[in-house]
C-alpha cells in the first residue's frame, strides 16, 4: 500500500519524478528544454516550495506562476492539449507513488490551477 503525501520529502519525490517525465515528454518537454531553457536546480526548488505550500500551507512560496506561463506562451503558444498532458503526467506520477487525502487534494489543486491558467491564457 502506498502512503499519503506527508511532508516536504514526499513533495520532493513527487516533483522530481514528475519533472523526470516532463523533460522526456515530446509534447511539453520542449517548453522547458528549448523555449525557456529552465535552470532545473532553481525551478525544482521553486516547485518544491510551491507544492509544499499548496498541500501544507507553509507560506514558503514566493512567485507568480501565471506571469511565468504568460511569458512562455508569448515565446511559443501553449494549447489545451499541453495542459492536458501536463495534468496527465502529474496525476500519473502522484498515483505511482502516493495515495490518500493529500494525494487526492494535490491532484485536484493541479487540475484547478491548470483550468485557471487556461482561462487566463486563452480567454
Amino acid at each position: 500500500m502506498k502512503k499519503d503525501i506527508l511532508n516536504r520529502k514526499d513533495i520532493v519525490v513527487l516533483v522530481d519524478r514528475f519533472y523526470d517525465k516532463v523533460k522526456q515528454d515530446e509534447r511539453i518537454g520542449p517548453f522547458f528544454n528549448e523555449v525557456v531553457k529552465v535552470n532545473w536546480t532553481k525551478h525544482l526548488e521553486a516547485m518544491y516550495n510551491f507544492w509544499e505550500n499548496v498541500v501544507f500551507h507553509t507560506g514558503n512560496y514566493e512567485g507568480n506562476p501565471m506571469s511565468k506561463h504568460q511569458a512562455m506562451h508569448q515565446k511559443r503558444p501553449m494549447r489545451m492539449e499541453h495542459f492536458s498532458q501536463w495534468l496527465s503526467l502529474f496525476n500519473e506520477t502522484v498515483n505511482e507513488h502516493f495515495q490518500g487525502k493529500n494525494a487526492e487534494a494535490i491532484k485536484q489543486r493541479a487540475s484547478s490551477i491548470g483550468t485557471v491558467m487556461q482561462v487566463k491564457l486563452f480567454g
